[in-house]
Parts: C-alpha cells; structure tokens; sequence
C-alpha cells in the first residue's frame, strides 16, 4: 500500500468514527474528493449531512466556508461584489465566500434559481466572473451541497443543468437501532467532557496529522493509473446510452424517461468506478465497481416522464432495471 493510500485510508477510517452508522456516505464524499467533483447530500434533519461536511474539512490543511442559503441570498453574496473605493475613485472586487477549497452550500434548495445559478460557473470552470473579469478559484475546489427532501414550503427545486454539475447525488437513511445507540453514546461521552472520540483524532493526527492539498493531487494522480479493461468500459458506455434508449434493453421503461444521462455522466462513472476500487485496495476495475457508485451518479441525471411519476416510478428503480437487463461484460 502506497503512503497516499495509507493517508486516505485513515481519513476513511476517522471519518467513520465520527460519522457513525453512515459508510457509504463517508466512502462516497472521499470518492467525489478525489475526484475533483462536486455532491449534492439529501437527507432528513439531524441525520449529520453537515457535521460529515465540516468533520472533512477539519482533516485537510485547506480553506472552508460555510454558505446558509435562505430565500433573500442574493448571487453577489456569494461570488463576492465590486467595493467603490472613493479615495482612489475606483472599485475592488471583495470576494466572496465562494472563495475557498471547500465549500458548504447549506439547504441550498432555500434559495431560488438565481442564487443557485451563481454556483454553475464557478462548478463547471473554476472560476468566478465580476464586472467583466474572471477570478480563477483555488486547487482544489470542492461544492458540497446539502437538501432537505421533507419540506416544500420556501424551497425550490435546483434546475436539471445545476444538478449535472454535481458528481454524485448522495441519499442518506436513517440509522438502524443499533446505531442510534451508538451515536447517543458518542454525544453523551462528548458532553460529559470524557471525548471518546478524542482517541480516533489523537490515532488520525499520529498516523496523517491533516492532509496537505498536494495528498489530495497525489492521490488523484494516483487513481489514473487504475486499470479499466475494454470490455467493462464498453459496459459502462452501455449502461449511460441504456438511459437515453431504455426500450431498446428494458421494453416496459419505454415512456419512463424523459432525458437520459449526458456526457458527464460517462465522465463520471469512469473516475468513481476506479477511485472504488482504488479505495478498495485493488489496480482494476470490477462490475462491483461500477455497480456500487451508478445510482450516486445517475440518479439525479435522469429525468423521468410525468407517467412514471405518477405511477411512483423513481430513478433509482429506473437504474436497477437498466442493471438487469444490460448485459455484464
């Protein structure tokens, strides 16, 4: 094991000791970190969408701010706002909270679409413009946006072309019994001061300390090396062009979808597929691979009809069809 490897494996390990009961959610923000990519989190309250965000942001030697949406945000609040400088008779650009490795874009379903849009340009290019110039954003630059699915009132849905940026659309569950208790005793330990999670922390700090930004580079050099055969790539191409043509695998998702998966999607798949198996300790691409990431990247691009809607149909049983019926390589 490589001495990245071994780095990334402990945060791995830190994260799930303070994020109890939610694996894969610590498993799928390390793989859109090492990605490059962006995630969108939806979960019900309390069930520590935000606490996984800033407990990572804490590991790496790296910039974080935190965005509160609200429905009176305005885009400038965000990408930051020419200042006129009277003395000089001039302006300076004063930046935003955009401004940052790692962002924390909170319910950001509470601000409409022309606050949400402010996000798009600095997600797909990395860079911010403002009165005719371009700021370029620092390396890394991570988006990690949370939503509450429950609640309807004073929220809007994020357009379709804001969610493509996103690299994965995580869900989160709620916890079984058996890890309800184990976070009720991680939160009485911790207000009583004995800080049992203090050990993980003292463990994390011996073997990493915190990540440097060149770890997180290292490490996604890394993944590019991981080995994907001819055949389980043409699977994966498959599996993308099945969304946009389902009746031609699956004759009953005929009128379900509306709008397959685009381009990125592919893109996608490819990198989380390797960056699984990498964590995963191997130098190849499996199905597993493949399969234990599509729905986080599928999910949110693709677009059902209003059919399969109203016959409570949802994207990720269009997924597990399109699973059964694509031939595995």
């Amino acid at each position: 094991m490589s001495d990245i490897k071994e780095k990334i494996i402990a945060l791995q390990k830190y994260l799930d000791s303070k994020i109890i009961g939610q694996k894969d959610l610590v498993e799928k923000l390390i793989i859109t970190l090492l990605a490059d990519g962006h995630a969108l989190l939806e979960g019900a309250p309390g069930l520590a969408k935000t606490k996984a965000i800033k407990t990572l942001s804490e590991c790496i030697k790296a910039t974080f701010n935190r965005i509160q949406f609200t429905p009176d945000l305005l885009p400038s609040d965000i990408t930051g706002s020419e200042i006129y400088i009277a003395e000089r008779c001039d302006f300076d650009f004063r930046k935003g909270p955009i401004f940052a490795n790692l962002v924390l874009a909170d319910e950001i379903n509470r601000a409409p679409a022309k606050v949400q849009s402010a996000l798009l340009e600095a997600m797909a290019e990395r860079q911010v413009s403002v009165g005719g110039k371009q700021y370029k954003l620092q390396e890394p630059f991570m988006v990690l946006a949370t939503q509450n699915p429950i609640e309807q009132e004073g929220t809007y849905n994020l357009p379709e072309a804001q969610l493509d940026r996103f690299l994965m659309y995580i869900k989160i569950d709620h916890p079984n019994a058996e890890t309800e208790h184990k976070i009720l005793k991680l939160v009485r330990s911790e207000q009583l001061g004995t800080k049992e999670q203090d050990q993980s922390w003292q463990e994390f700090s011996k073997t990493v300390g915190k990540l440097e930004i060149e770890d997180i580079l290292k490490a996604r050099r890394e993944v590019l090396s991981i080995h994907m055969s001819e055949a389980l790539e043409e699977y994966l191409v498959q599996l993308v062009v099945a969304t946009r043509n389902p009746e031609k695998y699956d004759s009953s998702l005929k009128n379900s979808i509306l709008f397959g998966a685009s381009p990125r999607a592919t893109i996608a798949l490819d990198k989380c597929s390797k960056i699984h198996a990498w964590l995963d300790g191997r130098d190849f691409v499996t199905p597993d691979d493949v399969h234990a990431v599509i729905y986080d990247v599928f999910r949110h691009r693709i677009i059902l009809s209003f059919e399969a809607q109203a016959e409570g149909i949802t994207t990720d049983d269009v997924i597990t069809s399109l699973l059964k019926t694509v031939p595995l390589p």
